[in-house]
């Protein structure tokens, strides 16, 4: 499919220009290959602006068309060409009768069908061959394919009297009538062993048979919907046919597998398609696959890598070694070669070419390098680092010092696993302990390692490492805390912060759960201290954790003080105009913005395909903020509190207070505490919940309280009323 990738390039990229002068190119061609023909056809019909354009010149194609030699090809192809004709030639209308008519010339009804197809005028005969493939398959049981977002669908009853059908779908409700006109508009007749069809009759029996052979289920996909991406099979696939909460593990075993296999081509990066070969590469076919319009030292070495891991088999072959064998041995004595790259050759050379001639001098590198870091920072391919270190640990003296340097600088998981394994031994153990207990005081050093040692601690698989423990887990839980603190001012760790967040509340909280059952009151106060300073924890998630500590100490569950307010802490304290503001937007999101929303989703909706509906999209997701945000105002509303004079406490700070507050510089600050309806920071208008706010409450003039680091006192207090 040399021609393929690129004409998709040109339909994705909307270049009119650069795609009709590849065509012209590719008309040239005494013949095609007609799988590539039929995916490029099929990629310009799904493409509205091309398909225009090309509808215009279809007739260039037309001998293109006749070099296909294959009966069931040249259907094909011919099927698509009427589709996206547009200029009605009587010759391509004739083309169409006769393979028709060869095709279907038996059939009873024929002449009837060639009229539903629009053949016996010829003045419009745009997806004629579609049209008569449609209305021949239309009967009881069938299964079709509903083009505007409908999904599958299975024909329950045909009248051809009222031309008209009645078909159930898998994306709507109830059975749907249907007439011949907007059928052949919308559905795509489906053979009853099409993925489409099976997912939609016995998605059951489609899973099980994916479990037991998933490269077998990803064929089918790729034969039947054309080239997907990964992100793309997803789509197909996960959950509709495999469990989504089975999917990650289920498509990484696919992948490996996928690899291997010689009739699926495997893309290069993430955004691109796979391909379903016609027939098995050749061993020349396959090694020339691996190494073509690679230019740089650096892709020759990770393709070749990648080759010989994935095909294994392959290597066995005499002349396919041979061939990847001088290959490096070329790239080896190149002068554009880096002395990493140098390093990798030598160690593939070994590891999988049995190579030994150069063997000293591998072990050479490795024991004169005073850079050893950074030669396994360079090396790319994770199963070469681990071999340099096995030869570090193998020829250096000082290998302990370096395998714990390392175990806190590689990115690595698998490196750190090899490296963690290698320490934790009686030889070494002593100096592991050192370094960890470094790390535990310090998390910040390497925040990479310091999570993925945590993980390590806290895991169920229990295995003899340090700090296992009870006590390990507690200590190590705190510094956790402090660096989730610590990491929240820093952008640059945005992704591990997130990552943080996600262990530490995923699964309802069950590493707080296990982290807290059985520890000492002292510990559990420091831990709900420690995670009181953790900004990106929210409300929400620190009630969580203080009912969680409730359940270990009972002590903790006390009355909740609202500091001379009220002990309930569910009220929402505001003033007058809070609560109308609040209450006029209830009622403006109740009888206004939510009726609109309905509006934009019926025409979004009347747009076509919700799959790709943009704006359909867009209208639903604003559906749900505004039912959330009438739902959260509305139960907000019904424990909100008007302040009075009576409610608010001029002796201590509270709810309604104005407190004149001193810093250590003699800056004098008047703060307003009022309810979150009514905060405005910018006017020094504190919410009572707000962490500055909670600080100062319950303190009495002349009383001091900290703040992020900072000490303020308290020098006048009155009523905000």
């Amino acid at each position: 499919m040399s021609y393929l990738k690129e004409f998709l390039t040109q339909i994705n990229q909307k270049d009119f220009h650069k795609f009709f002068i590849l065509w012209e190119e590719y008309c040239t061609c005494d013949t095609v290959e007609a799988e590539e023909f039929s995916q490029l056809l099929k990629a310009v019909k799904s493409s509205p602006e091309m398909a225009k354009h090309f509808g215009e010149i279809l007739e260039t194609a037309i001998p293109l068309w006749k070099s296909i030699q294959n009966e069931e090809e040249s259907y094909e192809i011919l099927r698509l060409l009427v589709d996206l004709q547009t200029t009605n030639n009587p010759q391509l209308a004739e083309l169409a009768v006769n393979t028709l008519k060869k095709r279907y010339g038996n059939d009873p009804k024929y002449d009837q069908r060639l009229r539903y197809a629009g053949l016996r005028s010829k003045e419009n005969f745009q997806g004629a061959l579609s049209k008569y493939d449609l209305i021949a398959h239309m009967a009881k049981n069938n299964i079709v394919f509903h083009t505007g977002g409908w999904g599958t669908g299975e024909i329950i009853d045909v009248s051809t009297v009222r031309e008209h059908l009645i078909i159930e779908f898998e994306n709507v409700s109830g059975r749907k009538d249907m007439s011949f006109a907007n059928a052949f508009k919308t559905l795509i007749p489906l053979p009853a062993t099409h993925f489409l069809a099976r997912r939609f009759m016995d998605p059951d029996l489609l899973e099980k048979e994916g479990k037991q052979d998933p490269v077998g289920l990803l064929k089918l996909v790729l034969k039947d919907m054309g080239p997907k991406t990964a992100a793309e099979i997803k789509d197909e696939l996960c959950e509709l046919v495999i469990p989504e909460d089975e999917w990650t593990k289920w498509w990484q075993g696919a992948r490996a597998k996928i690899k291997k296999d010689p009739m699926i081509e495997t893309p290069e990066t993430l955004k691109e398609p796979f391909y379903l070969r016609k027939a098995e590469l050749s061993p020349e076919e396959r090694i020339k696959s691996v190494i073509q319009n690679k230019v740089e030292p650096g892709e020759i070495i990770q393709s070749i890598y990648s080759f010989v891991r994935d095909t294994p088999t392959a290597v066995k072959n005499p002349e396919t070694k041979k061939t990847l064998q001088d290959k490096l041995l070329q790239l080896l004595d190149s002068s554009h070669i880096t002395h990493n790259q140098a390093l990798q050759i030598l160690l593939l050379l070994e590891q999988f070419f049995n190579y030994t001639k150069k063997e000293s001098q591998l072990v050479q590198e490795i024991k004169k390098s005073e850079s050893i870091e950074e030669i396994i920072k360079n090396i790319e391919i994770v199963a070469l680092k681990k071999r340099v270190l096995i030869a570090v640990k193998e020829s250096r003296p000082d290998w302990i010092l370096l395998f714990l340097t390392l175990l806190l600088s590689t990115p690595q998981a698998q490196i750190r696993d090899y490296l963690l394994k290698e320490l934790n031994k009686e030889d070494s153990r002593k100096q592991l302990e050192k370094t960890l207990k470094e790390l535990l005081q310090k998390p910040s050093l390497a925040p990479d390692a310091f999570l993925w040692y945590f993980q390590k601690v806290v895991s169920e698989d229990k295995e003899a490492i340090p700090y296992q423990n009870k006590e390990g887990q507690n200590l190590f839980f705190e510094s956790f805390l402090l660096l989730f603190n610590q990491l929240e001012t820093q952008p640059s760790y945005k992704d591990l912060l997130k990552k943080m967040y996600n262990l530490l509340s995923g699964n309802r909280y069950a590493l707080v759960r296990q982290i807290l059952q059985g520890t000492s009151l002292e510990f559990t106060k420091e831990f709900l201290l420690l995670a009181s300073k953790c900004q990106s924890l929210t409300d929400h998630d620190k009630k969580i954790l203080l009912s969680l500590a409730e359940v270990v100490h009972p002590s903790l569950a006390t009355a909740k003080k609202s500091k001379g307010i009220s002990e309930d802490n569910e009220t929402i304290w505001t003033t007058e105009e809070g609560y109308l503001r609040t209450k006029e937007r209830v009622i403006q999101i109740g009888t206004v913005e939510i009726i609109e929303n309905a509006k934009e989703i019926e025409a979004a909706r009347a747009l076509g395909d919700l799959r790709e509906n943009s704006e359909f999209k867009f209208a639903q997701e604003r559906r749900a903020r505004l039912q959330s945000e009438l739902k959260s105002l509305s139960q907000q509303l019904n424990r909100a509190q008007i302040l009075t004079k009576n409610d608010i406490n001029t002796h201590e700070v509270g709810v309604g207070s104005v407190v004149d507050v001193k810093d250590k510089q003699g800056t004098q600050t008047s703060y307003t505490l009022l309810g979150p309806w009514d905060a405005n920071p910018d006017n020094n208008i504190l919410s009572l919940n707000s962490k500055f706010a909670q600080a100062m409450v319950g303190k009495k003039v002349g009383d001091k309280f900290h703040f992020k680091d900072e000490t303020y006192q308290i020098v006048k207090l009155r009523s905000f009323l």
